[in-house]
């Protein structure tokens, strides 16, 4: 039986198990079978618990689902197209675009709009908007930059001198913000899958889904691009077409998801060498589909840890994708010359 095969089946039966615990457990206890009694549309002793499952627990798991295989296929696409195995969604500067989008929002405006903690439905939707069109501008930036530059050494680049250069314009808007509205900005920053509301979720999955769609769509070229781009070239590949598909892909995946669940790190670098290291092959036929499955079950699991039963918060998610990110990293960088990735 393949590799992939097995993998695959046993990531496909971790989803819904784990689906399933991120709607029975979270911060405040509710009963087993008042969770049943609401996914099915029975009364419950406490209306709280109804709004909680359905309101909260249900479009974050469905969130964490989406968002997990969207930023893992972006990590994909650019670790491939730029033959980096350290490249990742903020590679290019477009996470730090998102970045800038919410900083212009809540440093600039953010006094008039909302308080920390208590954010209304315009003051969420204007940092929705602000983080989707802070990426999207980067990522016609760097799309600009690519029609111009052959080079990808060149353009990777070009894509962190821009992450610089908004960095630089986030700090002085720091220094020029008042403390509630950095405070906020900083807990933006840490990320988080309840940003989705049940009214936008068919939106943000769709968008998602396009993103996976276009991305499957693209794993002969990929292939073909492990080969080098000459040789690629010689295969009839049109490498400055699927270089601009790899950019807009994996660049639309960062926007929506950047916008909604704040800049997550970790995901998208560590979760395609995970399926790497599992599966022991670069082909995308197999690797794409198992990247979209573990990003899945780490947000997912991510998501669960982030919502511990019986405490009195949550946890950011950038504090907790590093524990399982980092140490694949570090082992990869270790054993760099026994993974050849690449070759």
């Amino acid at each position: 039986m393949p590799k992939s095969f097995t993998y695959s089946l046993l990531f496909i039966i971790s989803i819904p198990v784990l689906f399933i615990a991120n709607l029975f457990l979270g911060s405040v206890s509710i009963p087993a079978h008042a969770v049943l009694d609401v996914l099915v549309g029975n009364e419950v002793e406490k209306q709280a618990w109804t709004y909680i499952i359905l309101q909260s627990r249900l479009p974050q798991a469905v969130t964490a689902l989406f968002t997990g295989a969207g930023i893992a296929v972006s990590g994909l696409l650019l670790q491939t197209a730029f033959r980096n195995p350290l490249a990742d969604a903020g590679i290019l500067g477009i996470s730090s675009g998102a970045n800038l989008g919410v900083a212009l929002v809540m440093l600039l405006i953010g006094n008039t709009l909302g308080s920390v903690g208590g954010f209304d439905l315009s003051y969420s939707m204007t940092i929705v908007f602000g983080a989707f069109v802070g990426a999207a501008f980067i990522l016609v930036v760097i799309m600009g930059f690519a029609s111009v530059v052959r080079n990808n050494i060149m353009l990777l680049i070009i894509g962190i001198m821009v992450g610089y250069l908004t960095s630089s314009v986030i700090s002085i808007l720091k220094f020029w913000s008042t403390s509630e509205d950095a405070y906020s900005f900083m807990i933006w920053g840490m990320g988080d899958f309840s940003g989705v509301s049940t009214d936008q979720l068919p939106f943000y999955c769709i968008v998602v889904s396009i993103g996976l769609i276009i991305s499957i769509l693209l794993i002969k070229p990929l292939n073909a691009l492990l080969l080098g781009e000459r040789y690629a070239s010689n295969l009839g590949v049109n490498i400055k077409l699927i270089r601009f598909l790899l950019l807009l892909c994996a660049g639309l995946l960062t926007a929506i998801t950047c916008a909604f669940c704040g800049p997550i790190a970790f995901i998208g670098l560590a979760v395609p060498h995970i399926a790497r290291l599992l599966l022991g092959t670069s082909n995308h036929k197999s690797l794409l589909p198992v990247t979209i499955l573990i990003g899945a079950v780490m947000a997912l699991v991510c998501n669960l840890i982030s919502v511990l039963p019986g405490s009195s918060g949550m946890l950011p998610l950038n504090a907790i994708t590093p524990i399982f990110g980092a140490p694949v990293i570090i082992y990869v960088i270790m054993n760099q010359k026994k993974i050849q990735y690449f070759n």
